[in-house]
C-alpha cells in the first residue's frame, strides 16, 4: 500500500490532512476547517473525494463541511455518542472501531479531554495518526470539557503508538507551545534543537505538522511527567506522571 499525506493550512491557524492511496485511488479527508483549500487541494491533483472523518464538533474543524460535501459525494465519519453536536454523520463509530480505506483501515480511538467525544484516527498502513487537538506539536490541546485524569488517559493511548508514527495535529501552535516547554524544561537538548528547527521552517512559512510521536516523546512536556527536571519545573518532584501532567496543563493554561 503507497500512501500520501497532504498537509493543508487552513483559517489563521488550523490544517487538514487529505490521506491518499495510490493503489486504489481512494482518498479521506481528516477534519473540514474550511471549503477553499481543500477543494483545491482536490482539483490540483485531480482526486474525488471518497471519506471525511470528523475529530469533534468544534467549528473549526467541520464548518468547511457542507461546502465540500456540494462538490464531493463522500460519506462522512463521527462519533456516535456525539453525534447531536456534528453533522449529519453517514458512519457513527465508536472506539476500537475499524473504518476501511482502500485497502488500509483506520482505528478509532477515544481520546476525550479536550472535549468529550473528541477521536483520534491511526491508520497503521500510512504510519499515521490524525490527534487535532488531542495530542498535538509540543503541546496538547486545552481542557474545554474533560478533566485531566481523561485527558492524560487519552494521551497515554496516543504514546503507547510505534515512536515513528506521523502525530497529525490540528493547529499551528507549534512555536508558542515551544515557548512554554521551554520554561518547564529548558536543560533538554532535544527541546532546544527542536524550537530551532520550528523557528526556521516557520520563517519560511512551512507548516510544522506533522511531527513524530518519537519527537513528542523526547520534547512534548505534557508527555513528560516522569522526568525529574519536568516535575521539579511545577513542583511536584516524585509525583506521579498524571497528577504532573494535570500541573503542567494548568500551567500552560496561566502562561
Amino acid at each position: 500500500m503507497s500512501f500520501e499525506i497532504v498537509t493543508l493550512p487552513c483559517l489563521a491557524d488550523n490544517y487538514a490532512f487529505l490521506l491518499h492511496e495510490n493503489d486504489t485511488g481512494t482518498t479521506a479527508l481528516f477534519d473540514a476547517p474550511e471549503e477553499a483549500p481543500i477543494l483545491r487541494a482536490l482539483a490540483e491533483r485531480g482526486w474525488s473525494l471518497d471519506q471525511v472523518f470528523l475529530t469533534h464538533h468544534h467549528y473549526d474543524h467541520v464548518d468547511g463541511l457542507a461546502g465540500i460535501l456540494a462538490e464531493h459525494s463522500a460519506e462522512v465519519i463521527g462519533n456516535a455518542q456525539d453525534a447531536d453536536r456534528l453533522p449529519p454523520l453517514h458512519r457513527k463509530v465508536t472506539e476500537g472501531d475499524m473504518v476501511p480505506i482502500g485497502s488500509g483501515a483506520a482505528r478509532v480511538m477515544d481520546v476525550s479531554g479536550h472535549t468529550f467525544g473528541h477521536l483520534a484516527f491511526h491508520v497503521e498502513a500510512a504510519n499515521a495518526v490524525f490527534t487535532a487537538d488531542s495530542l498535538m506539536a509540543l503541546g496538547c490541546g486545552r481542557l474545554f470539557e474533560g478533566p485531566a485524569d481523561q485527558m492524560w488517559a487519552s494521551l497515554q493511548k496516543l504514546m503507547a503508538l510505534p515512536p515513528e508514527t506521523l502525530v497529525c495535529s490540528g493547529h499551528e501552535y507549534t512555536l508558542a507551545n515551544g515557548r512554554f516547554a521551554m520554561t518547564i524544561e529548558p536543560g533538554n537538548p532535544d527541546l532546544v534543537a527542536r524550537i530551532d528547527s520550528v523557528k526556521a521552517a516557520r520563517a519560511k512559512g512551512e507548516p510544522t505538522v506533522p511531527s513524530t510521536l518519537g519527537q513528542e516523546l523526547a520534547t512534548n512536556p505534557f508527555l513528560r511527567g516522569h522526568v525529574e527536571e519536568v516535575q521539579k519545573s511545577v513542583g511536584m518532584t516524585g509525583q506521579d506522571a498524571g497528577a504532573v501532567f494535570a500541573k503542567v496543563r494548568q500551567a500552560k493554561d496561566n502562561f
